[in-house]
């Protein structure tokens, strides 16, 4: 959010570094260095932390950008105007005015993309690559669940379910509070 906020308020060439250093980390190929670092680190040190800060580390882009997105649109607004003409410092822009009146497609995206590392960390669970046992994964249960999903379905279908069912709820609560946050609705 620091990242697009900064990049759309100030333009030129913030806005210019910002993007290009956003721009590389997109061009990376997140799936290569997820199953190098994922598989190295989680077998050094078997904690689920360094998975989710790689995670965190290689999935901020789209907010970033989205957010820059907004910014662009919002800091030629008539109340940013009148902030700057009455002496307001751009901190108190970015965090008192531009940023709640973002908040709509700041959430959307983050919420989008939690139940998108949620998904990616059972991928790479369910690889064998990612949380290791004695932990506990969504993707080493369905992993081990799906060799019985014939005779005893319920190892598969209630992790797999269970999944689901939370990547869709992290959705709809991030929709509601899209709704319920923003203020030009």
């Amino acid at each position: 959010t620091v990242v697009g906020a900064v990049a759309g308020y100030y333009g030129k060439l913030a806005d210019a570094l910002l993007m290009r250093f956003t721009d590389l980390i997109l061009a990376v190929p997140l799936l290569a260095i997820l199953l190098v670092l994922a598989n190295k680190l989680s077998k050094q040190t078997g904690s689920w932390f360094w998975i989710a800060l790689i995670l965190g580390l290689l999935l901020w882009t789209s907010l970033a950008r989205q957010v820059r997105g907004a910014f662009l649109s919002l800091r030629e607004r008539e109340f940013v105007e009148a902030e700057h003409a009455i002496g307001a410092s751009d901190r108190r822009i970015i965090f008192r005015h531009m940023i709640p009146n973002a908040i709509g497609p700041i959430v959307v995206s983050a919420t989008l993309t939690v139940a998108l590392a949620l998904l990616i960390e059972a991928v790479l669970s369910f690889l064998g690559l990612g949380i290791q046992p004695p932990e506990v994964s969504l993707g080493s249960l369905i992993n081990s669940g799906q060799d019985a999903a014939t005779s005893l379905p319920w190892l598969f279908f209630f992790p797999s379910g269970f999944l689901v069912i939370t990547i869709l709820s992290i959705n709809f609560i991030g929709d509601g509070l899209r709704d319920a946050l923003d203020p030009t609705q």
